[in-house]
This record gives structure tokens, sequence and C-alpha cells, in this order.
């Protein structure tokens, strides 16, 4: 079973940065996708970023400029950088990995790990 572990969380001001990180229990060349999604309470949950295999990466239009997600293949690790933190970012955030078999997806999901934006 796929375990997806996320940390980096936590209370920071607006204007400040976090950087998130997400060990997978095996190798991410495993996946066809890695990302980071994220849900505020009452809310749905939205797309962060997302990086699939060869690089190809997407942001939500609410974070396009500020947040950027990379991988370190060695550590198993997908991370995402946030800098310029608005109030708005308060959510949880949650790793999600895609695994293709046979032409079908499975996704994976880590517990989450909780960003707070506020003075």
């Amino acid at each position: 079973q796929v375990q997806l572990v996320e940390s980096g969380g936590g209370l920071v001001q607006p204007g400040g940065s976090l950087r998130l990180s997400c060990a997978a229990s095996e190798s991410i060349f495993n996946f066809q996708s890695m990302g980071w999604y994220r849900q505020a309470p009452g809310k749905e949950r939205d797309l962060v970023a997302v990086i699939a295999k060869g690089g190809y990466t997407n942001y939500g239009d609410s974070v396009k400029g500020r947040f950027t997600i990379s991988t370190d293949n060695a550590k198993n690790t997908v991370y995402l950088q946030m800098n310029s933190l608005k109030p708005e970012d308060t959510a949880v955030y949650y790793c999600n990995a895609v695994r293709l078999a046979w032409g079908t997806p499975t996704e994976y999901w880590g517990q989450g790990t909780q960003v707070t934006v506020s003075s």
C-alpha cells in the first residue's frame, strides 16, 4: 500500500513562506503524476499544483507565480514552495499521487497538513 506523508504545515503571517514536503513510500517514478490539493472549511478540494512524469507542471489560477512544485527523486519526495502567502491560502493541504496501470488510474492521498495564514 502506498503511503504519502506530508509535513511542513503551520502558522505563517501574510506575505510569508512555507515549504511542504510529501514523502512517498516508494519511488515517485512509479507514478504518472504527483501533486498538491487543498481544502478549506466548507469548500471543495481544489488543485494547487501537479507535476507529471517528464516534468510538466500545472498550477491552480490562484497560486500561479507564488507557488512552485518540485521533486527530489532520490528522496522520493515532492515539495510545494509557497511564497507570498495570503489568508485565503489557509486550508488543509493534501499530497496526491496517481499510478497508471493498464490504462486505469489509481489515486493515493496523504493525511493532510494544515496551513494557516494569519496575522
